[in-house]
């Protein structure tokens, strides 16, 4: 093999072609947009995570552990902004003492440098913050993804790899001699073999090669706020909930930035588009083919009410954003914050309603697909590129 085409030019793409040319393979690079990591990498929350909330020997846990160190190490090595700042995880009633324990327990079978501390200890982490109990883990971290792309795309280009922008995969064929060919609108590109991160779209890059993927993209938007200049001094570092074990989102949290803005959020909802920042970002397309998957249904019985309307309601209401950032730090209120942006998480989706918890990577013949790599894919970047490498050289 001499050749790959890696389309998707977000922070697990550009991963994934780094690694590949540094094995000594031709590779090229088709991204859609007119710029790299314009889509989750560019909307992330920048948490280098630990590796603590997984599964035990899951690609998450072992990937976001061994990550944690790569990426931070990455940056270090490459000039980009990083800090290892530590965070807590707090319960805020004795309510969810059980599961904090959990996640020490979870912490230390992956291997998570953290520790249980008391109210006392926690504040003097957090002066402001309210808990019966916390979790202080250290390695978590706070970096400019975007950063990180950037460096990876000089080094990509140092190295004489195709980066194409501007170049979205529409049609993918087999090769008349093997490996594939990719129609981009002003080109074809032939290769060895494909590997698909194409993130929001990856299923439909996958229909498009042939694949039936095991699970479907279903757009989840989440949006924050941040606080206002002059209360930023509520935070010192970053607080999370304990999180509801059933659900695959760690709920709304603050964090301080590399900048010393002080982000809070994500909720969240239903996109009506892949790329849906706001509601009024509206796809007819996306939104009927959400409808007609039956997983979307199975799963809004499960959790439409009440999860999913407070959800909702939060979007709406600024009182009931305030209100749960209020149950981490009593003394944020709703004057305290603006509202800030968002992101769409890209989470897959099985027609029997359940959403994949971890990452999920597909092959086939001279093909590896990336069907699932929500956070904390980011921080796994460089993990999940030596995986992929692998299978592409076992193909």
């Amino acid at each position: 093999m001499r050749n790959v085409v890696v389309v998707g030019g977000g922070i697990v793409g550009l991963a994934v072609a780094w690694e590949l040319t540094r094995r000594g393979l031709d590779v090229t690079v088709l991204e859609k947009e007119s710029r790299w990591a314009a889509h989750q990498t560019g909307h992330n929350s920048n948490v280098v995570h630990a590796g603590l909330y997984y599964k035990p020997g899951s690609f998450k846990a072992r990937m976001s552990v061994a990550g944690n160190r790569s990426i931070v190490d990455f940056a270090r090595q490459y000039g980009v902004p990083v800090e290892v700042c530590g965070k807590l995880v707090v319960a805020t009633s004795e309510a969810e003492v059980p599961a904090l324990n959990t996640l020490a327990e979870r912490a230390e079978a992956n291997g998570v440098p953290a520790k249980k501390i008391s109210p006392a200890e926690a504040r003097e982490y957090e002066p402001e913050v309210a808990c019966v109990a916390a979790l202080r883990v250290e390695s978590t971290g706070i970096i400019d993804f975007p950063g990180v792309c950037h460096a990876l795309v000089r080094l990509l280009d140092e190295a004489g790899v195709d980066l194409r922008l501007n170049s979205p995969a529409l049609a993918i064929r087999a090769g008349r001699a093997g490996g594939v060919e990719v129609a981009t609108g002003d080109d074809v590109v032939a290769a060895d073999a494909l590997v698909n991160c194409a993130g929001l779209h990856s299923d439909r890059v996958a229909r498009l090669a042939g694949l039936t993927p095991s699970a479907r993209i279903v757009p989840f938007r989440g949006e924050y706020y941040e606080l206002k200049p002059d209360r930023r001094h509520l935070v010192r570092g970053l607080i999370y909930p304990v999180p509801d074990p059933t659900l695959p989102f760690l709920g709304v949290h603050l964090t301080r930035m590399l900048d010393g803005s002080v982000h809070a959020g994500p909720n969240a909802v239903l996109a009506l588009r892949r790329e849906g920042y706001r509601w009024a970002d509206f796809s007819a397309k996306d939104v009927a083919e959400v409808a007609a998957f039956p997983g979307i249904w199975r799963l809004a019985r499960k959790y439409a009410f009440p999860t999913g309307l407070d959800e909702v309601r939060r979007s709406f209401s600024k009182k009931r954003f305030a209100a749960s950032l209020a149950r981490l730090v009593p003394a944020v209120t709703e004057d305290d914050i603006v509202r800030h942006g968002s992101g769409v998480r890209a989470q897959a989706m099985r027609r029997d309603g359940s959403l994949v918890d971890d990452f999920l990577i597909e092959t086939a013949r001279d093909q590896v697909h990336v069907l699932n790599a929500p956070s904390p894919a980011a921080t796994s970047a460089l993990e999940i590129a030596r995986h992929i490498a692998d299978q592409v050289a076992k193909d």
